[in-house]
């Protein structure tokens, strides 16, 4: 009887298998069939290329024309002696500011004074004599009869000698005056010390050619660049309305040193390069602008009212010319040719296109973009979701403060 009972299970065992495993070919096949459609379905559909998006804007727009320049002292003295001998004093420090006037060295002054005091002397002694000459000038002009006209023309020829005679002495004083004053340097002019040339105890001539000290104003200060000559008519008439505004930035464009206005163009234009030079003052109080420092200028030479713009990265160049992409209702982005006119802080002006204030352009990632590509901008995205997650009374921090 037990013997008989094995089978059975057997069967009733494999039969348990087969069901099995018959239930899960179905399930699975199911599943093949409903997935399939819908990962072909996400395939089809292309992801949108990231991109960073601007604006088509209109408005008043700067006529700036960009230049490059060199700063250029508004007045360089290289100080020199006009006087030989020893220094005795050195006045002033390298880099000092000083002022006209100021004294910066004093050189052995014994010998002018010397020379000064001499003069002096001499003038007094030819002063005794002409006092006596005109006393017996006088005197022989009284004697009428009794004196006779030759003494009377001698002694009036006297008077006129020694006359003279102390006008070349008063001369010779004022000379050694100046002299003495040579001996005492004084600065010329305001501005700003450079490296000294001389030490204590050395001694100048007037003859020799290296300078003591040179000295640069900085205050107010030029700096001369250059421009293209189709701009002459623009800048000549901008300066007979008024002052032209000049700012000096940086020779990488990133930070301004100095605000000023044109001066004056040059009076010919350069036809080796086809540019007009120009010079711009400024009064450089702060010093940031320094003689020879290079700096690229921004020179606003008029204002258009209602400009067409866009933002400098929109503008591409293509085998056709300039061009944007532009982004549609839906998403898509199309190219649009477009003439290009001035820059001027991060926007350039449109002169000629088919764009319209409002429109979106791309400004970043049109490397990865064709003409009807499906396009999205995820800074703006999150941007949004951020505005709309901070304006809502549910937000992030409210649920945190109301969960244990």
């Amino acid at each position: 009887m037990r013997v008989k009972q094995k089978p059975r299970r057997s069967r009733g065992l494999v039969t348990a298998i087969v069901a099995l495993a018959l239930v899960g070919g179905g399930a699975y096949g199911y599943v093949r069939t409903t997935q399939r459609p819908v990962t072909k379905a996400k395939a089809a559909a292309p992801a949108p290329v990231p991109v960073t998006v601007g604006m088509v804007e209109q408005g008043p727009f700067a006529l700036v024309s960009n230049g490059l320049g060199t700063v250029q002292a508004y007045n360089t003295v290289q100080v020199r002696t006009r006087v030989d001998g020893e220094i005795h004093q050195i006045a002033f420090r390298e880099g000092q500011n000083v002022r006209k006037g100021d004294i910066l060295v004093q050189i052995d002054p014994r010998p002018y004074q010397a020379t000064l005091d001499q003069a002096k002397a001499k003038k007094d002694q030819d002063t005794a004599n002409l006092n006596n000459a005109k006393v017996d000038l006088v005197r022989y002009t009284g004697l009428g009869a009794y004196a006779s006209r030759q003494q009377t023309e001698t002694q009036t020829a006297l008077v006129a000698q020694l006359t003279a005679q102390v006008a070349s002495d008063q001369a010779s004083i004022d000379n050694a005056t100046t002299q003495l004053s040579y001996a005492t340097i004084r600065a010329p002019i305001d501005g700003v010390t450079g490296f000294r040339q001389v030490d204590i105890g050395n001694i100048v001539t007037a003859a020799g050619q290296s300078a003591i000290v040179t000295i640069t104003q900085v205050e107010p200060i030029f700096v001369v660049f250059t421009a293209p000559e189709d701009q002459l008519p623009a800048i000549g008439a901008a300066l007979r309305t008024g002052d032209v505004p000049v700012s000096a930035w940086t020779t990488d464009g990133l930070t301004k040193l100095a605000e000023g206005k044109l001066a004056l163009f040059n009076n010919q234009v350069d036809t080796a390069t086809g540019t007009i030079r120009l010079k711009a003052v400024f009064q450089n109080q702060n010093h940031a602008l320094w003689p020879g420092l290079s700096v690229s200028t921004r020179m606003r030479v008029g204002t258009v009212a209602a400009a067409m713009t866009v933002p400098d990265d929109a503008v591409q160049h293509g085998p056709e010319g300039l061009f944007a992409f532009v982004i549609d209702e839906s998403g898509h982005a199309h190219q649009r040719m477009l003439k290009a006119g001035r820059s001027d802080s991060g926007r350039t002006q449109v002169l000629a296109g088919d764009l319209k204030p409002g429109e979106r352009v791309i400004t970043a990632g049109q490397y990865k973009v064709q003409d009807g590509s499906l396009v999205a901008d995820p800074h703006a995205a999150h941007t949004a979701q951020a505005e709309t997650a901070a304006a809502s009374p549910s937000g992030p921090s409210r649920s945190a403060k109301a969960d244990p």
